[in-house]
């Protein structure tokens, strides 16, 4: 069981010395059972301490690394069962089955096209993590083929997924420093994968029917030396699977039981891309660790890197841009001046449809700390006398000659005030960003 905090403030040593950041040890205490911080920031705990109060500082979900540099990969390390309660902190890992069965040229197409999977949304880069090298042929050359021509022609982690204990340490030994993730169905020879693992300082990804057998694998798995571990359920449905999930995660964090305390991760099995897209999006929600697809169009991938974005951004800290003065088109100094917020979706959503109406415009962002028009304005916090600081210190009188201003139209009350504080001529512009379009082609 996981100690409460006021256990963890028994065991250190009460001298309030603020060394760790906190300002009691009682704080520390707390934060520590809440797995918010490490036991190494208390310079004076002891070794009896340490050792008693070594379960309550490792997170509940061990943190698994796959890759290196730039593709490098984390996932686990979660705290709460709830988004809502803090955050999630590591998005789930998306990857691509790529088998060795396939023809030459489908496997160039195929990598060539998973390249190509990068996307922005309101300003940040969306883009799969992880290419699954599964060894169907049961073959030597075409495996090592595969894992050559995916590491020449791809930015992505590589997770290597064979049952031969020869052909893994080949491709282990091609695979450097870059750190893959192995995947392993073979029971009897879990040790010996485990030790190879070991050697190379890769994950190991351990093949389980069932919640039960995952805690005894892993078990066998930490006992081998591997301490980065990730729970694969297999042959199950897809509402079977989330319950294994679910119960994973519930017991990790709950119960502190260490033999489920890793993340998950698992295999679409769905044909159809709207099934498929479903299943994924599904496993992403709830709890997946790694998610492996087979379909890579583009239809199929973005929405499915858009859920996860959506899921773990913070909920308490909105997305946003930075509050400044942002030109689309060739602005001149006859251009438009809109103002809104800085919640991201906001002004991406602003921002495109100014660039749709082909009017070069200057969009100015107030800060509004990431909320969105209506929500800011009922906080107060996009008010007459914020944007009129804001126009002063963004120096847009110097970049136009006019003082002409557009206001979004569901705060038009604001328009009165606006102009008698800041000087300038507010003009309402539309209530929904669609109508930017219609509204800047009048705009003279």
């Amino acid at each position: 069981m996981a100690l409460s905090g006021l256990d963890i403030y028994k065991l250190l040593p009460k001298t309030n010395c603020k060394e760790c950041g906190f300002a009691t040890c009682l704080a520390f205490a707390m934060a520590l059972a809440q797995k918010k911080v490490s036991l190494d920031k208390c310079p004076h705990v002891t070794a009896q301490a340490r050792e008693a109060l070594e379960s309550a500082s490792q997170p509940p979900v061990k943190l698994v690394t796959i890759g290196a540099g730039e593709a490098k990969t984390e996932i686990g390390n979660e705290t709460v069962m709830y988004r809502h309660e803090q955050k999630f902190y590591h998005p789930g890992a998306v990857g691509f089955l790529m088998e060795d069965t396939l023809p030459a040229t489908a496997i160039d197409e195929r990598l060539g096209k998973i390249e190509g999977l990068r996307f922005e949304r309101v300003g940040q880069v969306l883009k799969p993590e992880i290419i699954c090298l599964k060894n169907s042929s049961g073959k030597r050359d075409p495996f090592l083929g595969l894992l050559k021509k995916a590491m020449s022609a791809s930015r992505l982690a590589i997770a290597l997924y064979t049952d031969d204990a020869v052909v893994l340490e080949e491709a282990l030994k091609l695979c450097g420093p870059i750190r893959p993730l192995v995947i392993w169905d073979d029971d009897a020879t879990l040790e010996k994968a485990a030790t190879i693992a070991k050697n190379y300082r890769a994950a190991l990804a351990i093949s389980a029917g069932s919640v039960e057998e995952a805690a005894a694998l892993t078990d066998r798995v930490r006992k081998s030396g591997v301490d980065e571990i990730v729970i694969n359920i297999k042959g199950k449905g897809l509402s079977d699977t989330i319950q294994d999930f679910t119960l994973i995660r519930r017991t990790a964090l709950k119960k502190n039981f260490r033999p489920l305390g890793y993340p998950v991760m698992a295999f679409t099995g769905s044909s159809g891309q709207d099934q498929e897209l479903a299943e994924a999006v599904s496993y992403i929600l709830k709890y997946a660790g790694i998610v492996i697809v087979k379909n890579i169009e583009k239809e199929f991938v973005f929405p499915l890197l858009v859920a996860r974005q959506d899921i773990y951004t913070d909920p308490q800290k909105p997305v946003q841009v930075e509050p400044r003065i942002y030109e689309i088109g060739k602005v001149s100094t006859h251009s438009p001046v809109l103002v809104t917020t800085n919640f991201s979706i906001t002004y991406f959503t602003v921002a495109g449809e100014v660039e749709s109406s082909k009017v070069p415009s200057y969009v100015i962002c107030c800060d509004a700390e990431g909320m969105s028009v209506l929500t800011a304005w009922a906080a107060e916090k996009f008010t007459a006398e914020r944007i009129t600081d804001t126009i002063a210190k963004s120096g847009i009188g110097q970049m136009v000659s006019h003082k002409r201003i557009v206001l979004p139209g569901y705060v038009a009350v604001l328009s009165s005030k606006l102009e008698e504080l800041s000087g300038w001529n507010v003009q309402v512009g539309p209530r929904e960003a669609s109508g930017i379009p219609a509204f800047l082609k009048g705009w003279k």
